[in-house]
């Protein structure tokens, strides 16, 4: 099948089939599931189901770039990016760290990376909407707040991989082992506050 994102074609009920695949993928995973349960849980034929998406990759690819989008977004016009980049970076990382402890989120991870032998350009897809998305959009704030007195940041791309390896410290393997399903709220907190603390202790400018 052609897997060119451009094939994808919009219509009417074309969100109700992306709400109906998510709710599979996440149920059956992206090789167990079957087009006719997604056209079923969306409500759709399966003519109309393939008139939009001709390749279940497709479908996967796009379920999870909207997700993306919602959630950058959202965190986006939460964030005051004119606050003291200390508290910048505090809001970031509680958005952050909720990102990646989230059951659908990980659940994707998951897909990809057990499909990635047979369907490399799940990964590829996944890097660009997620972690690609997540690092440039964090380089970009640190490259604008470098020299104006608050921090100093050479590398603001080395500089936002740290920031966001740092958000992922505990949590986020007990979570993706399936060690542990939530956390308290003076877990997350501890997390948050070490990440903004470690980071700013490198790049903070001392007066």
């Amino acid at each position: 099948m052609n897997t060119n994102p451009a094939t994808i074609r919009k219509g009417r009920k074309f969100e109700q089939v992306l709400e109906g695949a998510r709710d599979i993928f996440l149920r059956d995973g992206f090789e167990g599931a079957n087009v006719d349960d997604i056209a079923r849980t969306a409500g759709v034929s399966k003519a109309t189901l393939y008139s939009y998406f001709p390749d279940k990759r497709l479908l996967f690819i796009e379920v999870f770039r909207q997700e993306c989008d919602r959630q950058t977004l959202a965190a986006l016009d939460q964030i005051d990016l004119g606050a003291p980049v200390a508290e910048v970076l505090r809001q970031a990382a509680g958005h952050m760290v909720a990102s990646f402890v989230n059951e659908f989120n990980q659940a994707v991870f998951r897909i990809c990376v057990a499909e990635s032998d047979r369907f490399p350009e799940l990964g590829a897809a996944f890097y660009r909407s997620g972690p690609r998305r997540l690092h440039d959009e964090l380089a970009g704030f640190l490259a604008g707040v470098d020299g104006q007195g608050e921090v100093a940041i050479p590398d603001a791309a080395l500089a936002a991989d740290q920031f966001i390896e740092l958000c992922k410290a505990d949590l986020y393997l007990r979570h993706l082992l399936r060690i542990d399903d939530s956390f308290a709220p003076e877990e997350i907190a501890r997390v948050i506050d070490g990440a903004v603390a470690t980071f700013m202790a490198r790049y903070g400018v001392r007066t």
